[in-house]
């Protein structure tokens, strides 16, 4: 076949098409220059198909086309970013909130905090030794010790109030995985409906992307693309793929499908100052929990739920009896429940025990609510479950391992409000001891009176728990009840400064000037051991210790997996990123091209003219 005599002319205008594409495709690189997440894009060249002719060399070229303009982007570092995202947003995250209870604790010129008031306290307990019969003086007394317990209502407040914004952040940020999961569901259609035809839906691929740059700081990605085949040809290409994004390991975006999370308040609490209604997750179409806590999760979510729910691993857990009396059915207030007895507990310290009144237990993996425990005299506790467990549950419970909550390794507000309330029933044990002398000799107050429990717990209801009761339970008048929450000087002493002992009922009768009480609770300072085997002094510090360790590791991860992300973009940037200088130098170049395409048609069109019109062909 003979080509045509102005075949050149074809040629040569298939080159200008070409480069006019790589020209505006570079125009659209410069204007988006600025824009998130945009890669650098390509028009690929292509020679056309030859065309065979009736001469010696057998085929001739027939120019050039524009077959595609692709996006230029390396997998391996999209899927090594979004592994070291997730990490520093578990960091990030949790260094925001650490710093804020590192605040809570604050005690230095600008804010007054536990070791000035408690310094205070005993400062001028002092001054009560040395004028024990002077009102004002006892009055200046009691009202540092309500400063002191108003320092811990405060801080406890505090993080009640941080752990409700926790949790609110948690409910937000959810919503935020699920708009994600939905909207890449919908791209992934609109890129197979291009792409499909034949085209690149490259700004769309873009899109996407970004979105799972976002959802990878907030839970751990995995991402698979694979191509859509013909079921009766499996080596057709259809020209379309199926992707997937998977979230600590669960699939979350399949195809066009998506799935959600769903967050459901807790009905009962699980530790005893927790804030109501803390959220726990399930996957909305299975109501199977997601566990954003385990080992392999990480991202801004799990930082979430360890500030909110970390306990350092110290939670409730021990073995059901295997006896007929460990598991017995029991009638309360007329209504028939079972009862089972707990042994080998994981806490047995009433001071540290700081599971709620009424909660959950979780046995064989399912939850069960119980109304109230006992403490026995040999240790074990006895939980009175909400239901009667029939057969097949008793069967379960019968030696099984139980456990209220689970462990958190992180030091979250649940683990400052127990190391607070674990110190305060200590120290208000000792000091009301003190203060209440022995049995057989009493402390009395200045009235001579038999003195009662000077620091107390407020009730929901104005009144006051003063210890009175030895029972342990739930419901009990014992220091289980006492919380930095509700932490506070006796009514009594308040209204009437006189309602202070510094004798015993000895003393007092014999008309001595002593103040042998007072003597025994200035040694509660820093002499008695009351907390990780120190004295009162130095509670601020054992806690100061524990949230700068936390603080200062959150800050160096931070900081290292900053600068490996940092590094990882500039490293994806150098393959997608727009560089303004290589977009002038492509102009430069296809300007050229352009100008020689344009120069040989001209060249062209004189041979014809001089061919058609100067030789009469």
């Amino acid at each position: 076949m003979a080509s045509s005599q102005f075949f050149g002319l074809n040629i040569a205008s298939s080159a200008l098409a070409a480069f006019q594409a790589s020209v505006n495709t570079t125009a659209n690189n410069v204007s988006n220059v600025q824009t998130k997440g945009y890669s650098k894009q390509v028009a690929n060249l292509q020679a056309t198909g030859a065309l065979r002719v009736n001469a010696k060399y057998g085929t001739t070229g027939t120019g050039v086309e524009a077959v595609s303009v692709t996006q230029l982007r390396d997998s391996y570092y999209d899927t090594k970013y979004w592994n070291n995202s997730s990490s520093l947003g578990l960091y990030e995250k949790k260094l925001y909130y650490m710093q804020q209870i590192e605040m809570y604790y604050t005690d230095d010129d600008t804010e007054r905090g536990f070791s000035t008031l408690l310094n205070t306290m005993f400062n001028n307990l002092n001054s009560v030794q040395d004028n024990a019969g002077d009102l004002n003086t006892r009055k200046q007394f009691i009202s540092s010790a309500q400063s002191l317990a108003s320092y811990f209502n405060s801080v406890a407040n505090s993080l009640g109030e941080l752990q409700t914004s926790v949790n609110n952040e948690i409910k937000s940020t959810v919503d935020n995985v699920n708009s994600i999961a939905q909207k890449i569901a919908l791209i992934n259609k609109q890129i197979n409906q291009i792409e499909i035809q034949g085209g690149f839906a490259n700004e769309l691929r873009d899109e996407r992307a970004l979105l799972v740059d976002e959802l990878s700081q907030i839970v751990p990605v995995t991402i698979s693309e694979t191509p859509i085949t013909n079921s009766n040809y499996p080596d057709m290409d259809l020209g379309i793929n199926n992707y997937s994004v998977k979230i600590n390991g669960q699939k979350l975006v399949d195809g066009y499908g998506y799935r959600t999370l769903a967050y459901t308040p807790r009905e009962n609490r699980i530790n005893q100052a927790d804030v109501d209604g803390l959220y726990d997750l399930i996957w909305s179409d299975t109501g199977v929990k997601f566990d954003p806590t385990s080992t392999s999760m990480s991202g801004s979510l799990k930082a979430l739920f360890e500030v909110r729910d970390g306990n350092n691993s110290e939670y409730f857990y021990g073995k059901i009896g295997a006896a007929a009396k460990d598991v017995e059915d029991v009638v309360v207030d007329g209504k028939n429940v079972t009862a089972i007895t707990v042994y080998d507990a994981s806490i047995t310290d009433l001071a540290k025990l700081s599971i709620a009144e009424e909660g959950i237990i979780t046995v064989s993996n399912t939850e069960y609510t119980y109304s109230g425990f006992t403490i026995n005299d040999d240790g074990s506790y006895t939980f009175t479950l909400e239901k009667q467990l029939n057969a097949l549950e008793r069967s379960r419970f019968s030696g099984a391992s139980m456990s209220i909550g689970k462990a958190v390794d992180t030091m979250g507000v649940p683990y400052y409000m127990s190391q607070m309330n674990e110190f305060l029933r200590n120290f208000a044990r000792e000091f009301n001891t003190i203060e209440q002398g022995s049995t057989t000799d009493p402390g009395v107050d200045a009235n001579g009176d038999p003195m009662g429990a000077f620091f107390v717990a407020k009730d929901n209801w104005g009144g006051e728990y003063d210890f009175s009761e030895t029972a342990v339970s739930s419901t009990a008048d014992t220091y289980y009840k006492l919380t930095a929450t509700n932490f506070a000087v006796a009514e009594a002493s308040v209204n009437d400064p006189a309602r202070f002992a510094a004798v015993t009922q000895a003393e007092y009768t014999d008309g001595t000037d002593k103040y042998t009480l007072i003597e025994s609770l200035a040694k509660l300072q820093s002499d008695v051991v009351l907390y990780r085997g120190t004295g009162s002094d130095d509670f601020l510090q054992c806690l100061l210790s524990d949230v700068s360790i936390d603080t200062q590791e959150a800050k160096l991860f931070t900081s290292n997996y900053q600068n490996i992300v940092d590094s990882i973009e500039n490293q994806r940037q150098s393959v997608s990123g727009v560089d303004e200088d290589e977009e002038a130098m492509d102009l430069v170049k296809y300007q050229n091209a352009y100008n020689l395409a344009s120069k040989m048609i001209s060249v062209m069109s004189e041979m014809y003219n001089r061919l058609i019109l100067e030789t009469g062909v």
